[in-house]
């Protein structure tokens, strides 16, 4: 009955997936009628270059042809323009990832009263408002957020680790990539890391900083005006010490000419800084650590960078006159461009981190990565793994340390060029290839590109929160499915997360009768705050004293995201018939999600669903949890992606879904589940709606 229930269920589902691939397959047919006219449009000015290529005089012997495109130049743009076009469409992104796209990116003269961005010439950026994308934790209707514009331009400072390491193929894609985040509103400030080269290289590292700089320019220029442009004045070191607060990292690096980097910016170029400091009291310059660099940049662009030697108060006073906050950029997002890619996970088979809540899982991550660095406990120490380590560690204090300076909403990605690039790599048996070096193979596009992606959508490629069986390739040699994965990594400052009781002190086992237990009015939960979560959450008011009564003797626990941003309410239930002594000793309580809210504002971006839902398979209830919901709540499908099994519970209106692996094999299991999923009796105040 199980098996084919739960075949029922997924058919629906998948129904339900379906009727949105049509309307996204529509979508994408309008947006392809929108680009066809573009290309039309394109072939006239085509063909009135031409036109005037043949009438234009020249200006002399050593006059050039014409600065109007060739023809062949102008097919070059329209298949950019079409790649361009594939790439925003694979972003998965949804109606409230465009709209807060283009609220952020978008020009306000092109927004309508809704919100929504007019059409562009080319059909480019209003095309996520109308692309379906994989579902989102989402409860009611979705609220307008206002406008919100700013002067500042929108930067993105990346750094790149070894590029002397890549070959011409790898390194083009990766300017391609920074150029496509151009187009869309993102002015990249490159940041080079050419320390990773071998000891007897140092004598020429001035020599392959100018010829890596060299190359990326020569890259960036093959996309377009406005280009990239170096900055190699810019950062300055100093043996004072800078007057900053106690929040900013400390650094001996700071902007001493900011001018070099402002002005490129508004006129629209990219930036590339070699990893090169000017001395103030020596008057030369020296070589300087690329991460330091980054961090400089972000303080300086975030407005935080103070001092006599650090600050043009004149312009200060200005912006402070007309009322402008003092950011000399919108740093969006920090960018690692890195060969290892992201962070691994610390936990075993899992590949790479796919999100980073820093405010909850840097302390775990940190201390996992410092392990490898350190001997074993027989004295031995492998130096690749050790290296690999030390290269993530700094990676991801980086990430820590530039988020610190930034708003909320900002974010670091960490990827690998082959990722960055959106091209397949493989190590070459060339005998006259570098040293350690990547080799860059175009292939057929394997995944979406981590940095649009994350750029349109602010999340990453797939949802930390899902099984890894969900994600991992099928393959009998595990080593060689974890080299299929991506291997991006999304950070973001994020929530503290807060678990009552504390399972790493205590382990959430079933309570023996009579024993003390957690309450909702305890005075280490905000009673108040958790009622408007789940009000919120749900557009409906809870009936509390219902509510409080039903779990008093059945709370496991509580989780908390946030300031009650988002939380969850777990129970132990006893199942139907049975008495809490006889459960308890049979050991058949049931382990429930009785609550699972996320305020409104919070709901489809930021992550905080994925946290909760984490923080609840992995800490509080690892070995397990059923929950229900009704048959046609939209949210279903997300459930249904996450948990081990779904069940449609027959002459009912709920859908039962649970996490743990064996329950498909006991049916006394399953019977338990689904008699507490039917009998739990809801605590609304208002009855006349169907019961969540």
């Amino acid at each position: 009955m199980f098996v084919r229930t739960c075949r029922s269920s997924c058919n629906a589902w998948t129904n339900t997936t379906s009727i949105k691939q049509v309307r996204s397959a529509r979508t994408h047919e309008s947006l392809i009628r929108s680009f066809a006219t573009t290309a039309s449009h394109s072939k006239r000015q085509e063909a009135e270059a031409e036109e005037k290529r043949q009438v234009s005089p020249r200006l002399g012997p050593s006059a050039p042809r014409s600065s109007y495109p060739s023809s062949a130049e102008a097919r070059q743009k329209r298949d950019s323009d079409r790649e361009f076009l594939i790439s925003v469409l694979e972003s998965s992104a949804t109606k409230r990832d465009a709209r807060g796209y283009l609220q952020t990116f978008g020009s306000p003269a092109a927004l309508t009263s809704a919100g929504q961005k007019k059409p562009s010439t080319i059909g480019i950026l209003g095309v996520p408002a109308s692309v379906a994308g994989r579902p989102a934790f989402v409860q009611g209707p979705e609220k307008e957020t206002p406008v919100r514009t700013n002067e500042a331009p929108h930067v993105a400072v990346v750094k790149l680790r070894a590029p002397q390491a890549w070959d011409d193929v790898l390194l083009d894609g990766v300017a391609k990539t920074l150029t496509r985040l151009r187009d869309l509103g993102l002015l990249s400030v490159i940041v080079l890391d050419c320390d990773d080269i071998r000891p007897n290289q140092a004598s020429g590292w001035h020599e392959t900083v100018t010829e890596q700089t060299d190359r990326l320019l020569r890259a960036i220029g093959q996309y377009g005006f406005p280009a990239a442009e170096v900055v190699d004045s810019g950062i300055w070191t100093s043996t004072e010490n800078p007057q900053i607060p106690s929040s900013v990292p400390s650094n001996p690096l700071y902007v001493g000419f900011g001018k070099a980097f402002t002005t490129p910016l508004a006129n629209g170029h990219m930036l590339v800084v070699p990893p090169r400091a000017y001395s103030d009291a020596s008057l030369q310059y020296s070589k300087a650590d690329a991460n330091d660099i980054v961090i400089a940049l972000t303080t300086f662009f975030a407005g935080l960078q103070f001092g006599r030697q650090y600050l043009d108060y004149r312009e200060l006073a200005e912006k402070v006159n007309d009322g402008q906050p003092f950011r000399r950029a919108l740093v969006d997002r920090v960018i690692v461009i890195d060969p290892l890619g992201g962070i691994p996970s610390h936990r075993q088979g899992h590949g790479t981190q796919v999100f980073i809540n820093l405010e909850d899982e840097f302390k775990n991550i940190r201390d996992a990565l410092y392990e490898k660095t350190q001997p074993t406990s027989a004295g031995t120490k492998d130096a690749g793994v050790s290296a690999r380590a030390t290269v993530h560690l700094e990676n991801l204090r980086l990430a820590k340390s530039t988020l610190a300076l930034l708003p909320s909403n900002a974010s670091v990605v960490m990827t690998s060029p082959a990722e960055a690039a959106n091209i397949n790599v493989s190590k070459r048996n060339d005998p006259e290839a570098k040293p350690d070096g990547f080799a860059g193979e175009v292939k057929t596009r394997t995944w979406r590109n981590p940095l649009i992606h994350n750029l349109l959508t602010d999340r990453p490629i797939y949802s930390s929160s899902l099984p890894i069986g969900r994600i991992k390739p099928t393959h009998q040699d595990e080593e060689i499915a974890l080299s299929r994965m991506p291997t991006t990594t999304l950070a973001k400052r994020g929530l503290p997360v807060t678990i009552f009781p504390d399972p790493r002190v205590n382990r959430w086992q079933p309570p023996q009768p009579g024993d003390p237990r957690l309450r909702l009015t305890d005075t280490c939960i905000d009673l108040p705050r958790l009622v408007h979560l789940i009000n919120d959450s749900f557009g409906r008011k809870l009936d509390v004293e219902h509510y409080l009564n039903r779990v008093k003797d059945s709370l496991a626990g509580i989780i908390i995201a946030g300031e009650y941003e988002g939380g969850a309410i777990l129970t132990w239930e006893t199942p139907f018939g049975l008495d809490e002594e006889t459960a308890y000793r049979e050991g058949r309580l049931v382990p429930y999600l009785d609550k699972f809210a996320v305020l409104r504002k919070s709901q489809g971006a930021g992550g905080v669903a994925d946290i909760v839902f984490n923080a609840m398979v992995r800490d509080a209830f690892p070995e397990g949890v059923c929950w229900r919901s009704r048959k046609d709540n939209p949210v279903n499908k997300w459930y249904f992606e996450r948990s081990g099994g779904v069940l449609k519970l027959p002459e009912s209106n709920w859908a039962m879904f649970w996490t743990t692996p064996e329950a498909v094999l006991n049916d006394q299991m399953m019977r338990d589940y689904e008699d507490v999923c039917r009998n739990i009796a809801p605590s609304w105040a208002d009855t006349t709606k169907p019961a969540d």
